[in-house]
């Protein structure tokens, strides 16, 4: 009777760590994405992390922290990643490539602003003068480009040889000679 509870258990218990897996996985990624935004792990660990839960984020950079809360409560992945994207964006619009604390605030407060009232993704995007699916895109597109220059091209098909015909079957004028 124990021996049939054992690996019901193991299922359960494997059951209901994988989705705390996949979450790890997410936002690990999105770190290592927003990394270079952030200035730093412990930065983009914080955007993240605070996004996420909707908890206070914390920036730092050399003496100067900046701390805010998001008005726009828990996000999920895809909107974080969305939020970061688009304030990327209207950073890069400033001509800002290496945004101090307070910048970084300062354009993700008013993608998160937007949000919170109400506006959707591609709304906000379209205040800012851009599509959202182009920022999406523009990052898978860039690795699929790569990928095809280093694939090497494929020999044409050689053309499949006709068939010959058919020879049609003489029509037999009765089966039943038994």
């Amino acid at each position: 009777m124990v021996s049939r509870r054992v690996p019901l258990i193991i299922a359960t218990s494997l059951a209901l760590a994988l989705p705390l897996a996949g979450r790890a996985q997410s936002e690990s990624k999105l770190i290592d994405e927003y990394k270079a935004l952030a200035g730093s792990e412990a930065n983009a660990r914080s955007l993240v992390t605070g996004l996420r839960d909707g908890k206070q984020v914390t920036l730092t950079s050399g003496n100067t922290t900046t701390t805010f809360t998001p008005p726009t409560g828990r996000l999920g992945n895809g909107n974080v990643d969305n939020a970061l994207a688009l304030a990327q964006e209207k950073l890069r619009q400033q001509g800002v490539s290496n945004p101090t604390p307070e910048q970084l605030k300062s354009a993700l407060g008013g993608v998160l602003d937007q949000r919170a009232a109400g506006k959707g993704w591609g709304e906000i995007a379209s205040s800012m003068g851009v599509k959202l699916g182009d920022l999406k895109r523009s990052e898978t597109a860039d690795k699929v480009a790569k990928d095809r220059e280093h694939r090497a091209e494929r020999p044409e098909r050689r053309e499949k040889p006709e068939r010959p015909e058919k020879p049609e079957r003489p029509e037999h004028a009765a089966r039943g000679g038994r």
